[in-house]
């Protein structure tokens, strides 16, 4: 369609829908379809275009084009993400990975300084030095092909009439803006989130973000490659070379060979269920199966999940579990996961025995597989307000978990026609070696780093669709799905509650309880046990849906302002 009849066409598209002003959201039921996004915007966006007769991908690309414009502190095109999608016609599961890739100039010890030691987190994440290939994109094109009903172009319907016509700047994004030490060293970025006097954006300010729809219609018109070669290619590419202070490495190659993969997913049993997550280069399939693995050995279902009792066992796994993805998990494609090792019913039973009750076992070590036994554990990713997870059901009953992110709060700050680029590469280990032993997850050329990412679907015993789910919150998304998946399977909660139950995290070190719930009881019980305890703000943006005998029941993180909409 011709980029003027495209404008016209999309100009009276759900507007008033669209400018309505965003709201807190409570679980939904519906029977037809189902959306739970992390705004409202985005929810009412993917609902349109499955009423105009969209699939779940549809409905996927529309929320995550208007996600790029109103949530930009979290994702958008200049990022990556992953994609679990369930085709209910043939019962496959397919995974779909879009995560972003280092450039060809990338080494080992690129986050090490002039002294060989590892910069700090804002040296590196802030300019052109951690911005890997962007793969949002040319993974929504992938899925597009093989689960799309209406045509690329009209997905992008709803966010281009929304990026032209402006939207009001909600309570959480002026908030981001106003605390964000870094977003006024770039112009462009300074430019956009600033008014003219220099302030943060106001509540309610409508931010029209023409750039942006120009892109947008570019890549609806043209397709994927508008974006990948050509005049957007080569902005993301100066930009990036040309960030002052910390340039980064990408190339034009290096966009033009960029390649989105559908992989298989990683799927084990818990209890009566059968459970299936994004393998490697994301470490959330395979460690949140091991958490789940390692606590099938416990009645949970006889603790109450606010219980010391229940969280010690929790903790418990999740040391276990956080060791072995320390240890492991990196780009499947350049190093040997053992993955059907770490998922051995055996070896799980081994893991679970090693677990005291009443005790907290402290800092634990990976298990043995073969030669990468000595490998030493790798450093952690600090939690951000960035990534965004979202859920679609479609009226045939297809599922998309999406999982996507910029990394960092506001990513890499630099601006480029519109949108944010990441800084994914931080999440490579800086130290590319320890003792020797280089790390599963170290940077180089075309490398994916290592991610939390765990969107997640539930089948029960029949094989039917039970829950999908998942969460934004660095490499404590895991723990936050593992909560939400016990809370519906063990605890029998619906998907609403079990989002706002209280969260507590242990990735092999203190075991960390949401401040101002009611963990903050049984903090001496766990000290007791031998934890570390430390009380702070788990910022989870958990969305799910459940499939029940009554319809489509979901559910959005209250700590977000996510909308959960269906019919």
């Amino acid at each position: 369609m011709p980029t003027a009849r495209l404008l016209h066409k999309v100009t009276g598209f759900a507007l008033a829908a669209c400018l309505l002003a965003p709201t807190a959201a409570a679980g939904e039921g519906a029977q037809r379809f189902l959306v739970a996004t992390a705004n409202p915007h985005a929810t009412r966006a993917a609902g349109e275009i499955i009423r105009l007769g969209g699939s779940a991908v549809d409905a996927a690309i529309a929320a995550q084009l208007a996600l790029t414009l109103v949530e930009p502190q979290s994702s958008g095109i200049g990022g990556g993400a992953f994609m679990l999608h369930y085709d209910a016609e043939t019962g496959n599961v397919a995974a779909y990975d879009g995560r972003e890739t280092a450039p060809a100039a990338a080494t080992p010890d690129m986050f090490l300084d002039a002294d060989g030691e590892p910069l700090g987190f804002h040296e590196a994440a802030v300019g052109g030095l951690a911005v890997g290939v962007p793969g949002v994109l040319r993974m929504l094109a992938l899925a597009h092909g093989d689960h799309g009903r209406l045509s690329w172009a009209r997905a992008f319907e709803p966010a281009i009439v929304l990026a032209s016509v402006g939207f009001p700047v909600s309570p959480r994004l002026h908030a981001l803006i106003a605390a964000d030490e870094h977003l006024g060293r770039f112009a462009a970025a300074r430019g956009y989130f600033h008014d003219d006097a220099g302030a943060p954006l106001a509540v309610g300010r409508k931010r029209i973000n023409r750039e942006l729809a120009a892109t947008l219609r570019a890549v609806a018109v043209r397709g994927v490659r508008a974006f990948y070669e050509g005049d957007i290619a080569r902005d993301i590419v100066d930009a990036v070379r040309g960030a002052e202070g910390n340039p980064g490495r990408m190339s034009m190659a290096d966009l033009a060979l960029y390649e989105a993969k559908a992989r298989l997913p990683v799927c084990a049993p818990y209890r009566s269920w059968r459970i299936c997550g994004m393998p490697p280069p994301s470490s959330g399939g395979l460690t949140s199966l091991q958490i789940l693995g390692i606590l099938s050995h416990f009645d949970l279902t006889a603790l109450d999940p606010n219980s010391a009792a229940a969280v010690h066992l929790v903790a418990q796994a999740s040391r276990l579990a956080y060791a072995d993805r320390n240890a492991y998990i990196g780009d499947s494609d350049f190093v040997a996961v053992p993955m059907t090792q770490m998922l051995d019913s055996a070896y799980l039973a081994a893991r679970a025995a090693l677990i005291s009750e009443n005790r907290d076992m402290g800092p634990a070590e990976p298990g043995v597989f073969g030669d990468r036994a000595e490998a030493p554990p790798m450093a952690i990713g600090a939690e951000g307000a960035s990534t965004t997870h979202f859920v679609i059901v479609d009226p045939w009953g297809d599922v998309v978990s999406m999982t996507s992110s910029i990394e960092s709060v506001f990513g890499s700050r630099l601006m480029v026609r519109g949108f944010l680029l990441n800084n994914q590469l931080t999440d490579f280990a800086f130290r590319p070696t320890r003792e020797g032993h280089a790390a599963a997850n170290q940077a180089g050329p075309g490398r994916r780093p290592r991610s939390s990412m765990a969107p997640t679907i539930v089948f029960d015993d029949e094989g039917r669709l039970s829950l999908a789910v998942g969460s934004p919150g660095g490499a404590r998304i895991i723990p936050y799905v593992v909560k939400a998946i016990l809370g519906v399977l063990d605890w029998g909660l619906d998907a609403q509650d079990a989002i706002a139950l209280a969260n507590h995290t242990n990735l092999n070190g203190a075991t960390a309880l949401e401040a101002g719930t009611a963990l903050e009881d049984i903090a001496a019980d766990l000290e007791a046990m031998g934890h570390e305890v430390v009380m702070r703000k788990l910022t989870s943006g958990l969305h799910a849906i459940m499939a029940t005998p009554g319809g489509l029941f979901g559910g959005a993180d209250p700590r977000r302002e996510g909308l959960v909409h269906g019919e």
